[in-house]
């Protein structure tokens, strides 16, 4: 059995199951590093509240800087924080900073290879109400092909504070993936996180598919999960919270074991965690995957139950992969 393997409980999933957002859990982790590393400040482009920074910015003043809506600025300020020893976290929302302020990001930091933490909240069909303008669901994509960047994207809010703090001790420009809804806390602070190093939630013996997924979708692959093995197919459910670098060793492991995948994210179905996973066993294990993912669309106005529906990113669409998979790994 893989070490960092977790069965869950399904009364997680009860009426009374406490629900955070990943941005409060961040905000939860800001706070601590603020208290434990004095290198650490906080650069926001006008977001201050909505990313949950407010707490530091009043507890540590000296420490917290509002560029104002000027996201490419805070890049190269940060930028230069971080060359004199600092660690920088720089906030706004994901289609602006990274999706804004992309070439500053990929210059003044990832070419430097200096330790700027960008947060980015409010990405994917999760943002709502805000529309296309503002749901970013490329974000994955333009940050992982850059050099020297780890992308972390978190299922829950505990898993969000965890990783706001590991992102601090790894000397490496890191992009964090937040999103707005409250959604059900399916970790535990004893739940093993390490950058790079996925965490395998539910694992039934002689599993027919995998369902891989990140942030706050990971909660929805769970509970679907559930509802298939009580229709008779077996299901693992892996949380890769970290984008890049890929847990290569789970991945191949269950490739080989499940030999079918369903990757479900609230993102592009093109350059996420989908095909990251196509690139990795392309080169190592080639089986049939099926992607539940926002194909090749901008989003619009609504609420995320009911973008994720019409976009296929429901729990009846997940089902709908996983029977596909399995079927043509059996042709």
């Amino acid at each position: 059995m893989i070490n960092n393997s977790l069965k869950l409980n399904k009364k997680i999933f009860s009426d009374n199951c406490e629900q955070a957002s990943t941005r409060d859990g961040f905000g939860e982790g800001l706070l601590i590093l603020g208290e434990q590393n004095e290198k650490v400040c906080v650069l926001s482009a006008d977001l201050t509240d909505s990313l949950r920074a407010l707490k530091f910015k009043n507890r540590f003043p000296e420490r917290f800087f509002s560029v104002g809506i000027a996201e490419q600025n805070m890049a190269g300020v940060a930028s230069g924080l971080a060359g004199e020893n600092k660690i920088p976290y720089i906030l706004s929302f994901a289609i602006f900073s990274p999706g804004r302020s992309w070439e500053i990001i990929r210059t003044a930091i990832c070419y430097n290879d200096v330790p700027v933490k960008i947060v980015g909240g409010h990405s994917g069909l999760d943002t709502g109400p805000d529309g296309a303008s503002h749901q970013c669901l490329e974000d994955v994509a333009i940050m992982r092909t850059l050099p020297n960047m780890i992308v972390v994207a978190p299922c829950d809010s505990i898993e969000a504070k965890k990783a706001t703090i590991a992102i601090s001790e790894i000397n490496k420009p890191c992009y964090l993936r937040l999103q707005r809804s409250k959604t059900k806390t399916i970790t535990t602070l004893d739940t093993p996180f390490e950058i790079g190093k996925a965490n395998v939630l539910y694992n039934q013996n002689n599993s027919e598919v995998a369902l891989i997924s990140y942030g706050n979708l990971t909660a929805n692959v769970l509970d679907t999960a559930y509802e298939l093995e009580k229709e008779k197919i077996s299901c693992t459910v892996i949380n890769c919270h970290t984008i890049k670098p890929l847990d290569r060793k789970i991945l191949i492991d269950y490739a080989k074991k499940c030999k079918a995948f369903v990757v479900v994210e609230d993102h592009q179905k093109y350059g996420g965690l989908g095909s990251a996973i196509s690139e990795l066993l392309a080169e190592t294990h080639p089986i049939p995957i099926e992607f539940v993912a926002v194909n090749d669309l901008f989003g619009e106005t609504g609420s995320p139950t009911q973008l994720y529906a019409k976009h296929h990113l429901d729990k009846q669409s997940i089902k709908q992969a996983v029977r596909k998979v399995i079927k043509r790994k059996n042709i």
